[in-house]
Order: C-alpha cells, then sequence, then structure tokens
C-alpha cells in the first residue's frame, strides 16, 4: 500500500517545487525551541521498539487516541508495547486532516524508509519494518539528530536543574550540534500554584541562597541566570496563561511597587492565601525583573500564552500535566502585553522577544504590537513566533505565515521549531518548508509577488536557517 509522501508533497506548482528541491530541502535546522531530554543525547539512548520513540510523551497522538476512544490503559497505562502501537495505528486512518496523519507518515518515509500508509491493517508489517530498522547504527538519537542535519537544539529547563548533561555535551567534540539549554523559570512566577512555596525552598539551595525575602529570590534567580549563561544559554521562555495584572498607578512608584511585591511574597512564605491581585502583582514585578536581567545579558525572551491548563482535572490528575487535557484560552489580554513591553522600552530593559499565542485570534494583534518596538539595528526585535500547538497545522501555518506578511514583515521571521517530545519531530521542519515554497510559489505564479527564483530563494534560505542564526547569535 503506497502512501502519499513524494517530492510534490504539499507543493501544488512547479515554482513550489523549484524553490523547496533547490533552496529549502538542504538547509540544516536551528530547532531553537524544544522539550527534548538532553540525558537522552548525552547518553546517546538507542529506543528498543518504535511504541517507546514514537508515543511515550506526546500528547497530540494520546489526544486522537482518546477521541478514537481507546482507551487510557492503551495510552498511557501499562499495556503491550504493540497493543499501544496497534491501538494508534487503528486510530490515525480517522485523522486525515490533522496534523499528525502527515507527521506520521513524513517520519514513517524519512526515519524508516516507510510507504505504507499507517492503518489496523498495515500495522504488523509497519511494526516490524521500524523495529528492524531502529537496529541500524544511524538510528539512536545522536544518528537521528545528525541525519536531519540539526546543528543547534534548544531545551527547556528548570533554573534548578543541574544541566549536567548540557555540560556532558559541550564537553564532547564528538558531537557536532550544540545542545543549548534554556532558562524557563515558571515555578518561581507562579506564585498562586500550591508548590509555590516547595519549590522556591529548592531554588534557595540550587543557588546557595537562603530565600526569606524577595530581594534573595533575585539574588537566587541571578546565581542561576549566572550558571546558566555559563553553560550557553542564551534564551528564556515563559509558559504563561495570561499577562499578570499591570496597573500604571502601581508600577509607576517604583518604592512602593517594590514594597508592594515584597510584602506579597512574605505573605506567601509565611502560608498566607493570596487574592487574586496580589498574585499578579508578585508576577508583574518577578516578569520585569526577569525581562530586565535577559536584556543585560543579551539573551532572547520566547512568552508562550494562551494555554488553558488541566482543562479536564481529573484525567490531568490521574495522568499528570502536560498529557493532553490543555486548551486555548480566549482572552489573551494583548493591552497587558503592550503595557509590559513598554515599560521594559521605557526603562531600556526591553530584550529581544518572541510572542506566542495558542489562540489564533490574537496573531493580528501579536504583529501589530511587534512592530512597536523596532530594535535600532535588530531585525524584528520583536517577533511573531511561529504556529504554536493547536496551530502547526497546514492551514494553521499558512494562515501565521499570510498574517505575518501581510501585516509585517515575513522576510524577517526566525521560522518554525518542533517544541517536541519526540526525535522524530525534525521532519516537522521539512513539514513547514514545503508549506512555505507553495505559498510563496503560489503567489508568484498568481502575479501576486516577484518570479525572480533567485529572490524568492533567498527569503526562504533566512525565515528557514539564516535569521534564527543571526537573531540568536549561532555562529556554527
Amino acid at each position: 500500500m503506497t502512501g502519499f509522501i513524494n517530492e510534490s508533497f504539499l507543493l501544488s506548482n512547479e515554482t513550489a517545487r523549484l524553490l523547496y528541491h533547490d533552496y529549502a530541502a538542504s538547509l540544516p535546522i536551528i530547532d531553537y525551541h524544544s522539550h527534548i531530554d538532553a540525558e537522552d543525547i548525552a547518553v546517546d539512548r538507542r529506543y528498543p521498539n518504535i511504541t517507546h520513540l514514537w508515543l511515550a510523551g506526546d500528547h497530540y497522538k494520546w489526544r486522537l487516541m482518546r477521541l478514537a476512544g481507546v482507551g487510557e490503559h492503551f495510552i498511557t497505562g501499562a499495556a503491550d508495547d504493540y497493543d499501544k502501537f496497534f491501538a494508534f495505528a487503528r486510530t490515525l486512518p480517522q485523522a486525515i486532516g490533522n496534523p499528525v496523519y502527515h507527521f506520521t507518515h513524513l517520519e514513517l518515509k524519512r526515519y524508516f524508509d516507510c510507504d505504507y500508509l499507517l492503518t489496523a491493517e498495515t500495522a504488523a508489517t509497519v511494526w516490524e519494518l521500524c523495529n528492524e530498522k531502529l537496529g541500524d547504527d544511524d538510528m539512536t538519537v545522536r544518528g537521528i539528530i545528525e541525519k536531519s542535519k540539526v546543528t543547534v537544539i534548544g531545551t527547556t529547563d528548570d533554573p534548578c536543574d543541574s544541566l549536567r548533561w548540557h555540560q556532558e555535551l559541550a564537553a564532547d567534540d564528538g558531537f557536532a550540534p550544540q545542545v543549548l539549554p534554556t532558562f524557563r523559570p515558571d515555578g518561581a512566577v507562579d506564585i498562586d500554584k500550591p508548590t509555590f512555596r516547595n519549590y522556591i525552598s529548592t531554588l534557595g539551595e540550587k543557588s546557595g541562597v537562603e530565600i526569606t525575602s524577595l530581594t534573595d529570590l533575585y539574588q537566587a534567580l541571578q546565581n542561576r541566570l549566572d550558571f546558566f549563561a555559563a553553560c550557553g544559554c542564551v534564551m528564556a521562555d515563559h509558559g504563561l496563561s495570561n499577562l499578570p495584572y499591570l496597573d500604571d498607578s502601581i508600577i509607576a512608584d517604583n518604592t512602593l511597587f517594590a514594597k508592594t511585591a515584597a510584602d506579597i511574597f512574605a505573605k506567601s512564605l509565611h502560608g498566607e492565601v493570596l487574592r487574586s491581585e496580589e498574585c499578579e502583582i508578585y508576577q508583574t514585578a518577578i516578569l520585569l525583573f526577569l525581562a530586565r536581567e535577559y536584556h543585560r545579558r543579551g539573551w532572547v525572551m520566547q512568552l508562550h500564552l494562551g494555554a488553558l491548563r488541566d482543562v479536564n482535572p481529573k484525567m490531568a490528575a490521574l495522568v499528570g500535566a502536560n498529557s493532553g487535557f490543555d486548551a486555548i484560552r480566549g482572552d489573551t489580554n494583548v493591552i497587558n502585553l503592550a503595557k509590559f513591553l513598554a515599560w521594559l522600552e521605557t526603562n531600556d530593559a526591553l530584550p529581544k522577544t518572541i510572542l506566542y499565542s495558542l489562540n489564533p485570534a490574537d496573531d493580528p494583534l501579536l504583529v501589530a504590537v511587534a512592530a512597536c518596538f523596532p530594535g535600532e539595528g535588530i531585525a524584528a526585535k520583536v517577533q511573531h513566533g511561529s504556529a504554536w500547538w493547536f496551530n502547526d497545522t497546514l492551514q494553521g501555518i499558512e494562515a501565521q505565515l499570510t498574517n505575518l506578511a501581510s501585516r509585517g514583515l515575513v522576510g524577517s521571521f526566525l521560522g518554525m521549531l518542533t517544541d517536541s517530545r519526540s526525535f522524530l519531530s525534525y521532519s516537522r521542519h521539512e513539514y513547514f518548508r514545503r508549506i512555505l515554497c507553495n505559498l510563496l510559489g503560489t503567489w508568484a505564479e498568481r502575479g501576486e509577488c516577484t518570479g525572480d527564483k533567485r529572490e524568492l530563494g533567498q527569503i526562504i534560505k533566512s525565515i528557514c536557517h539564516d535569521n534564527a542564526a543571526a537573531y540568536f547569535g549561532f555562529t556554527r
């Protein structure tokens, strides 16, 4: 049974095909935001079968399986590996139109040279083919990364992390790709979470600071920022359901604002229940502090907005966070975002910033806000990030690119990232590149832009690789 992944996949015209094959296909990959585990790279993990490589931790696939009525035993439970694989294979034919349908078959083709459509009927054959291929010398984690032509990987790391594996990789001359940590201090921001006090205690231990005040917390975070910088970090990331409360009357008085935030933090350490307004004032203070630190170090700040977390608390409690029970918020406060960026700009403390929203309705707003903060020699200093999570679909990527092109400057865009826990997800860069080439090729063939292939090719090369290399300062 022959699949549909061929040389013309998603390329609907001759110009699109030329742009992809002559300019995009051979470019190396900079995957500046992911959730992969650096330990797996350091130890060069080999997977015993396709289930361990493909289904473990992939909440994209888990959501589809649940929608198809597959029991949790075959998703995150203790079912046999083949039974889990078969349950996914049985689900996939129903997923036409979902990006997982495309991702799955791209991964089968690129990493396993498999042209089968994955169905219940082909499951056993595909299982055997993939597992045999996993025995090849180049199908370890490092082999997959190198055959994918990945040059830089950005992981996502808590400030309390030892970064042991990043240090080992940096010292390993036998592995060329850079694996860089990303500072993700959500635990220090989320004062409204029941885990906050324990987190602050752990942060104090890791940073060598006894945290009894907000000043101590700032020192602890500075210590960890210095440590991350010494390990090659040039990026920070924040997962924010929404931007916190920003009251101009409070922020305008720096002394009062600092004291108010410090008092709120002290109340939290003493176990007092905080009002939502107090939580947001503290969060405003800590985010402004961190953004100033990123700016001082020349780092890039990423803001991921608009996730509605743990919508099904019963299932989230059963199988854990990031397991497929999150959704899209519809009330991202772009006014607060604009005020946050404006305060930083006014105080000469605005770092390079990438804005992502899970709500596609926010895209025109984010492009418009980003354009208000030029970089004085930095191309698109504040960026609208790539189509993210629920939006990294064929239609979502096209919409994000079209919106950015029509309201901003698409030629300065940083391109695709995987945002994934899977080492096979690098094929998503191919997916993005094909969609990009098809979009520009279609515009050219309709006479809506230049038909000069070299000019279009340079734009594609910039978006797919060069812009990210310059923006983050990657030199290898």
